[in-house]
């Protein structure tokens, strides 16, 4: 298979063939950080990662030691059956995957047949050919049956003999009569397999508020429960349209830097209530995290202020006490502050005492000025 991008059909292209590192080739794209690191053919790991439709991976054995390239699409074993696949990723990282999916490396692991033929990806295409119309007919019958489940996506194996068929349901659902009618109709063996509403936006796709393609979809496997104590932490609304994904759940990447809030709220003192100064209670309305930085206003002012950590600790400290600063940045009015003020005031006072006799004088004299004689 070429890559759409470079339009090469080896190695010689994007070094992937279709799996270039931009990710538009596939969906839950691996970056292979070892593929330079040389290591003795003997020594190799034999286990490979296979992807198969819309990133559903599993892992197969090379036991015929086959030259396989990533990206190179191989036949391999199914039970009752075979079915082609992509490789994705293969080396010590394969290691490293199963022992995180907790996956042993026994006997249990199938085996790679062989790399597909051109015959091979020919029949597999006119197979995957049928999927939208056995998916449209499909709803049709569950319409007919009344079942309480919604079909998402149906995947067939590249014999054509079996079919999977992605469902997302509430309850647990009797489709024992629709396994059979599904069977009867289109000639194959037919399983069901539930998931939940996060797998079944990762398999449909689409693009986030951020503008990039879902997590979900693209790169993220391991899907784990969000909170809205996650956006509490970070200071966001708890607007239900804003922090909630097209799965209808709470976004994934609410997760993402929750560490690093956690981590900065430590240094951040916790206000439950309102500062008590001379000029009033200041409220928080306000807390930037990593600036360290708290906003408080007081209900007769539209203004917001900023406070220091050090500062909002050093007033607390005093409320405790039953003392109360002058203001959310000043303890108390210097001395020479009022000095100044009292003698400024007794400055104005004098000036006004004197100019008044001098106002009046002049009145008289152009009073006497206009009398006549």
């Amino acid at each position: 298979m070429g890559c759409g991008n470079c339009g090469t059909n080896r190695a010689a292209g994007c070094q992937n063939n279709g799996y270039c590192n931009s990710g538009g080739c596939s969906k839950l794209n691996v970056f292979d950080w070892l593929a330079n690191m040389e290591v003795p053919s003997m020594q190799r790991f034999d286990v490979l990662e296979v992807r198969f439709k819309n990133g559903r991976k599993d892992f197969f054995r090379n036991n015929n030691k086959i030259d396989i390239v990533t990206g190179d699409a191989i036949v391999v074993s199914m039970p009752k059956g075979h079915d082609i696949g992509y490789v994705s990723l293969q080396g010590e990282l394969v290691r490293l995957q199963m022992a995180k999916k907790g996956i042993e490396n026994d006997e249990k692991i199938r085996d790679i047949y062989r790399k597909a033929t051109g015959r091979d990806l020919e029949k597999w295409q006119e197979v995957r050919d049928r999927e939208p119309s056995v998916l449209f007919r499909t709803k049709k019958i569950i319409q007919d049956l009344k079942l309480n489940m919604k079909l998402t996506d149906v995947a067939f194996q590249a014999d054509g003999t079996k079919a999977t068929f992605f469902y997302s349901a509430e309850g647990r659902i009797d489709f024992r009569e629709l396994i059979r009618l599904l069977a009867g109709e289109f000639k194959i063996r037919v399983e069901m397999r539930q998931i939940n509403v996060r797998q079944e936006a990762g398999r449909i796709g689409g693009v986030g508020v951020c503008g990039r393609e879902l997590c979900c979809s693209t790169w993220l496997s391991d899907f784990k429960s969000v909170t809205t104590s996650a956006a509490r932490y970070q200071n966001l609304s708890l607007n239900p349209i804003r922090l909630s994904g097209q799965c209808g759940r709470l976004k994934c990447c609410l997760n993402y830097e929750l560490d690093t809030y956690i981590e900065a709220l430590k240094d951040i003192p916790p206000v439950e209530q309102a500062l008590v100064t001379q000029k009033g209670e200041a409220k928080l309305q306000k807390t930037d995290i990593f600036r360290k930085i708290l906003w408080f206003s007081y209900d007769d002012d539209n203004n917001w202020y900023s406070v220091g950590v050090e500062r909002v600790r050093q007033i607390q400290e005093m409320n405790k006490k039953g003392q109360k600063p002058f203001s959310l940045s000043e303890d108390k009015i210097e001395a020479s502050v009022i000095n100044s003020d009292l003698e400024e005031v007794e400055r104005k006072l004098t000036r006004k005492s004197k100019k008044k006799p001098l106002k009046r004088l002049f009145k008289r004299k152009r009073k006497n000025s206009r009398e006549p004689r």
